[in-house]
C-alpha cells in the first residue's frame, strides 16, 4: 500500500497535555495525572489515571455536544488547529472526513442526570456514540463523511484504520481520526464487578499483576495521502475473534491475524520491526495470550513493551493514545518504555519474548506497530514508519 502521511497528531492522558509534556515524562517514565482519585466507587479511592485541569469551553450553540469527551477532543483539536484549518482549506469541506472512537461518549453527564434530575449541563445527544464524531464536524463545519466506531478498546484503533480506508478507496482527501474516553462510574464498577481492577498502579506481565489500571485520554491524528519523509502509517490489521464476551482467545489467533495482517499490507517481516506496544493490560489472561502470540510471531529479539501503567487503560481512546505515544517516540527518538519490575518480577509462567526491562534503549530502525485487543477479540494492529515515502510492496 502506499504509506499515508501523518500530518499532525495531539493527545491527552496521564503523562500530560501537550507533546512537549509527555516527551518530557514518557523519558522520565513519570505519569503526574496518575493518582488515587475518590468519587468513582461506592466507597474509597481507586488508582486512576485522569487528565487535569481546566478544558475548553464548548459554545453555547454546542451545548447538546458539551460533555468531557468532547472537551477533550476540542482541547486536542486546538493544539493541532493549524494544521486541521489548512489541510481543510486546501482539500475542501467536502471531501475532509472524520471518524472517532469511543466507548463511552457522554455517557458519565447522562450517569449525573440520573443521579441528580436537576443536573442541566445533560442533553440527550452527547449520550449516543456517534456524538463525538457530530460534534467535530458541527465545529469544523466540515460536509465529508462523519461516523464513530465502538469497538470497545479497539474502538479508536478502529477509527484510524476506517480512516485509512476512506483515504485508499478516495472517498476523501484527508481525516481527522482519533477518539476518547473519560473517567466515569459505569464502567469504572463494571470492570470491578468482572474483578479485573487493580486496587493499586497495574503491573502488565508481572508474576503478582492485580488486574487493569483505568484512566482517561483523547487522541487525533490527521492523515492523508501526501508523499512525506515523516511520519506515515504503512500497515494496518484487524480481525475479531468471537471467542467471548469478554475473555481473550488464549492462543492469541485473532490477535495473530491482526499482527500478521498489518505485517503483509505494509511488506514487512517481523524482524523489520523495531518495537511493538503491547495492549498489556495486567489483566492475568489477557496478558498470557499476548505473551504467547508474541513469541510465535516475533519470537524473543523484538523489543516490546506496555506503556498502561503510565497512561492507564483508556478504553476506548487507548488505541488513539498508544499510536500518538509510539508517533512521538520516533519522532523525538525517546528511549523505549521498558516495563516495572520494581513491585514485582516477570511472571515465569508467561512464554519469553523480547519484553524490554531496562532503561535506555532505543530504537533501531524506523519502524514500530502498536496493538490493541478489545472485548468480544476486536483486534487491531497499526504500523508506523518515520522517513521514507517510497510504496511498499
Amino acid at each position: 500500500m502506499q504509506p499515508l502521511a501523518i500530518k499532525s497528531y495531539a493527545c491527552h492522558c496521564a503523562l500530560g497535555r501537550t507533546r512537549a509534556q509527555i516527551a518530557q515524562n514518557l523519558q522520565a517514565l513519570h505519569a503526574p495525572y496518575m493518582y488515587e482519585r475518590a468519587g468513582f466507587l461506592p466507597t474509597g479511592k481507586l488508582m486512576l489515571g485522569g487528565v487535569d485541569g481546566p478544558l475548553p469551553s464548548i459554545a453555547p450553540e454546542l451545548a447538546a455536544h458539551n460533555s468531557r469527551n468532547n472537551q477533550l477532543l476540542l482541547s486536542c483539536l486546538q493544539e493541532i488547529a493549524a494544521d486541521i484549518t489548512s489541510t481543510i482549506d486546501q482539500v475542501g469541506k467536502d471531501r475532509f472526513g472524520i471518524v472517532m472512537g469511543t466507548s463511552t461518549s457522554g455517557l458519565d453527564e447522562a450517569d449525573h442526570k440520573v443521579s441528580a434530575p436537576s443536573f442541566a449541563r445533560w442533553r440527550y445527544p452527547m449520550q449516543e456514540l456517534g456524538d463525538p464524531s457530530r460534534f467535530l464536524q458541527l465545529y469544523l463545519q466540515t460536509t465529508g463523511p462523519a461516523y464513530t466506531v465502538s469497538t470497545a478498546c479497539s474502538s479508536s484503533s478502529r477509527a484510524v484504520i476506517s480512516g485509512m480506508r476512506m483515504l485508499q478507496s478516495g472517498l476523501c482527501d484527508a481525516v481527522l481520526c482519533g477518539g476518547a474516553d473519560t473517567l466515569c462510574r459505569m464502567p469504572i464498577n463494571g470492570f470491578k464487578a468482572l474483578e479485573l481492577v487493580s486496587d493499586e498502579l497495574c503491573a502488565p506481565f508481572a508474576s503478582e499483576r492485580k488486574g487493569i489500571t483505568i484512566g482517561e485520554g483523547a487522541g487525533l491524528i490527521l492523515i492523508t495521502r501526501d508523499r512525506t519523509q515523516g511520519l506515515s502509517l504503512v500497515g494496518s490489521g484487524e480481525s475479531s475473534d468471537a471467542y467471548h464476551v469478554s475473555a481473550p482467545e488464549p492462543e492469541g489467533k485473532g490477535a495473530e491475524a491482526a499482527m500478521r495482517m498489518a505485517l503483509e499490507q505494509a511488506g514487512l517481516s517481523p524482524c523489520d520491526i523495531a518495537y511493538v506496544n503491547l495492549h498489556g493490560t495486567a489483566s492475568v489472561m489477557n496478558d498470557k495470550a499476548e505473551a504467547t502470540v508474541m513469541q510465535r510471531v516475533f519470537g524473543t529479539k523484538t523489543p516490546c513493551s506496555s506503556t498502561k501503567y503510565l497512561t492507564g487503560h483508556t478504553l476506548g481512546a487507548s488505541g488513539i493514545v498508544e499510536l500518538c505515544l509510539c508517533a512521538l517516540t520516533l519522532e523525538e527518538n525517546l528511549p523505549l518504555v521498558p516495563q516495572d519490575f520494581s513491585l514485582n518480577h516477570l511472571d515465569p509462567a508467561l512464554p519469553e519474548f523480547g519484553l524490554i526491562t531496562t532503561t535506555g534503549q532505543h530504537l533501531q530502525n524506523e519502524f514500530v506497530m502498536t496493538n490493541a485487543f478489545a472485548f468480544g477479540g476486536n483486534n487491531t494492529s497499526l504500523i508506523l514508519r518515520l522517513g521514507g515515502a517510497h510504496e511498499l510492496s
